[in-house]
């Protein structure tokens, strides 16, 4: 379950990237399903690229594992070679993880007893597109001297995704905490985690909250 809802967190984060940044507006559920869509396609190719980026990492640190065989005794450059062979070990992992729960896909929508992905997506990107004014509002105030429109896209996404876990959805405030900084390590660079990482702090404290 918790798997789902992080997938459906980061549907609704590429959703969000699809949808104008302008003051609320409505969105009716079939604008939203073509949206869901297309971010899904996202989702997929994403996760080729990165096996795509995978393969060839794998490949280097293989490459790199035979030219230091021919070499006497393990020196630095062999145990540089292993780090980078677990690093890309770790990442074939999460995106394999990705992949497995996208291609149970169908069966998530078909059976009842499932959660139900394009859902939870469409909760909450109404819930942020409806109350896109107040949300911003809201996370201005803690943001301690900065203003959310001077972010980038995808941190103000993830900042919102976030708001709306913790005051629409009930989740638990570390837990939407995690999930943001987990679409932060993702999809931000890293100053923009360090400022995802320091906002969270500060909105944990604020009245809405």
């Amino acid at each position: 379950m918790q798997n789902n809802r992080s997938l459906s967190r980061e549907l609704s984060l590429i959703s969000l990237g699809l949808i104008k940044d302008k003051g609320d507006f409505k969105l009716n559920k079939f604008q939203i399903e073509e949206i869901f869509e297309s971010a899904l396609d996202s989702l997929v190719n994403h996760c080729r690229d990165e096996l795509d980026n995978c393969e060839s990492d794998l490949e280097n640190a293989s490459q790199k594992i035979l030219d230091s065989e021919l070499l006497e005794g393990v020196d630095s450059s062999f145990l540089k070679v292993r780090d980078e062979l677990k690093k890309s070990i770790e990442r074939i992992e999460t995106v394999m993880n990705t992949l497995s729960v996208i291609l149970d896909f169908p069966k998530l929508i078909v059976s009842s007893g499932q959660f139900d992905i394009r859902e939870d997506v469409n909760q909450r990107i109404s819930n942020i597109m409806n109350n896109l004014t107040l949300i911003d509002s809201d996370i201005d105030e803690a943001m301690d001297g900065w203003r959310l429109k001077r972010l980038p896209r995808i941190d103000r996404d993830i900042l919102r995704l976030a708001y709306v876990d913790i005051k629409f959805l009930s989740t638990p405030v570390a837990v939407a905490c995690d999930e943001a900084v987990n679409l932060a390590n993702k999809y931000s660079d890293m100053q923009g985690r360090k400022f995802i990482n320091g906002v969270l702090r500060r909105l944990q404290t604020v009245k809405f909250l």
